[in-house]
């Protein structure tokens, strides 16, 4: 590798492409491979990640002599960072951040070709939630909450899925907030804290979290605007192509780990194993933003999270939207509004479904009440 620590770091900080490395030599096919994985343990809806590294699934399908090292990313664009330079393999990550990976193989965005391999979790109440101040009025369903934010203030972290759902949530309510700020996940917290906002459009586990700790109310979600929202995986196109039994093996470990999280018996030992690789975090609201719904909470359809493991052409309509949105931005996180040809490729998740013979969506988690959880 021809770059420092430093310029990592920095690109990280900044945002901004680091330059790709010469190809990556992942092996010949059934050698054992050491991997570097990606992945959001405090991103709800790509938990299955956190079921793998916690249950060493990988260890099941893996060449023997094989390595895993999971490296936590905060949000998905440090992750993408990463994978640009080579230094992560597998990523977990939202939509937005996934859809950007795909244009990294432009040379002015790092020159590392990246693709989608697998979806890992659709919803409309993961990363499409708003919360409102506490002494907010009471309303009669989520788009009455979202116009009561009719020149408000309002925040979220802007080029995130928060950022497109607030945005047709705002476009469908009619209304237009006296301030919509870019704000990230602490910065909203302590402004709600300190009484500064009046909305905030989140996603899980941390929105469970805030409402939990009585900062604000959850008042709206996906379900009132039927809005999606989804999490992928992506992969280095040199392990695509050198090593498509690594990649296979892994997508195998993907499904056993979405039927595992999926199984509602198992739904506390997950929210066990997502404390342990979090900080900050009570057991009972991991469990609850991947299972159920803080008390009082609003806008909760019977559907949590649905395991579609392949891209379908529901996953495709939300991929094609999300394209659009990023490509309209000002920075044009998306090239093209448009995933570039080859951008996503299950072909290999479509094979593993077969051989399983299983069809999409293969696991969907109900809501469950808040009395389900005894620990």
């Amino acid at each position: 590798m021809k770059r420092t620590t430093l310029a990592i770091a920095l690109a990280v900080l900044t945002g901004t492409s680091v330059p790709a490395s010469a190809e990556v030599d992942f092996g010949k096919p059934g050698e054992p491979v050491n991997l570097v994985v990606g992945y959001q343990p405090y991103y709800t809806e790509s938990w299955s990640g956190v079921v793998i590294n916690g249950k060493q699934l990988w260890k099941k399908y893996l060449p023997e002599g094989s390595t895993v090292e999971f490296q936590v990313g905060l949000q998905g664009s440090v992750i993408v960072n990463a994978m640009t330079g080579e230094k992560q393999h597998i990523g977990y990550m939202g939509d937005m951040p996934s859809i950007a990976s795909t244009f990294r193989n432009l040379p002015e965005r790092g020159g590392t070709d990246i693709r989608i391999i697998a979806s890992i979790g659709t919803s409309k109440q993961q990363c499409n939630i708003f919360l409102v101040r506490n002494d907010a009025p009471e309303f009669k369903n989520g788009v009455d909450a979202v116009k009561w934010l009719d020149g408000k203030t309002t925040a979220a972290p802007h080029g995130a899925c928060t950022d497109r759902f607030a945005r047709l949530a705002f476009e469908k309510a009619g209304i237009e907030p006296r301030r919509y700020l870019n704000q990230n996940i602490e910065v909203i917290s302590t402004n709600f804290r300190a009484g500064k906002l009046d909305g905030a459009a989140m996603w899980e586990p941390a929105a469970s979290q805030i409402v939990e700790l009585g900062l604000a109310r959850r008042a709206a979600s996906g379900e009132d605007f039927d809005a999606l929202d989804g999490a992928f995986i992506v992969v280095l196109a040199d392990l695509l192509e050198q090593r498509p039994d690594i990649v296979k093996g892994w997508l195998q470990a993907e499904l056993d780990a979405q039927l595992f999280i999926s199984d509602p018996r198992n739904a506390e030992e997950v929210a066990s194993m997502a404390e342990e690789q979090t900080e900050h975090y009570a057991r009972k609201t991991l469990w609850t933003a991947l299972y159920s719904a803080p008390e009082g909470a609003g806008s909760v359809g019977d559907v949590k999270v649905q395991y579609d493991f392949i891209v379908t052409p529901r996953v495709q309509r939300l991929l094609d939207e999300a394209t659009a949105f990023l490509n309209g931005l000002p920075q044009k996180p998306a090239a093209a509004p448009h995933i570039r040809e080859g951008g996503v490729d299950d072909r290999i998740a479509r094979e593993v479904l077969a051989e399983r013979g299983l069809e999409s969506p293969v696991a969907v988690i109900k809501t469950q009440p808040r009395s389900g959880f005894s620990n």
